[in-house]
């Protein structure tokens, strides 16, 4: 059975840091891509990042490149974006999602395919 479990979301101050984790299990990450989507209240989900499994490649859309930073620790088996200098436009449910492809920046949400999905991890930038 394959699950992903995003973790580390709350409650932070406009310029704040959070620490999103992505672990999953009965998939390795190193061998699948793994991307980063948000959706706030009534907008569309929209694509935050990507890291390649094999050679750790990594994806930001705009908005996320300067602020977010993706890693990965094989050993535990889990993705994590680091949320830096965060603004209260920021503010969304953060989900992750893995698929057998490489990252591709001309893919939607960098994933040609996405076949597993997390429930998502809330994030709240407020003061």
């Amino acid at each position: 059975q394959v699950q992903l479990v995003e973790s580390g979301g709350g409650l932070v101050q406009p310029g704040g840091s959070l620490r999103l984790s992505c672990a999953a299990s009965g998939i390795s990450l190193d061998y699948y891509a793994t991307g980063w989507f948000r959706q706030a209240p009534g907008k569309e989900r929209e694509a935050v990042s990507c890291i390649n499994g094999p050679d750790r490649t990594t994806y930001y859309v705009d908005f996320a490149k300067g602020r977010f930073t993706l890693s990965r620790d094989n050993a535990k088996n889990t993705v994590y974006l680091q949320l830096t200098d965060l603004k209260r436009e920021d503010t969304a449910v953060y989900y992750c999602a893995a698929g057998p492809y490489g990252c591709s920046e001309v893919e939607p949400g960098f994933l040609a395919t996405k076949d597993y999905w997390g429930k998502g991890t809330p994030v709240t930038v407020s003061s």
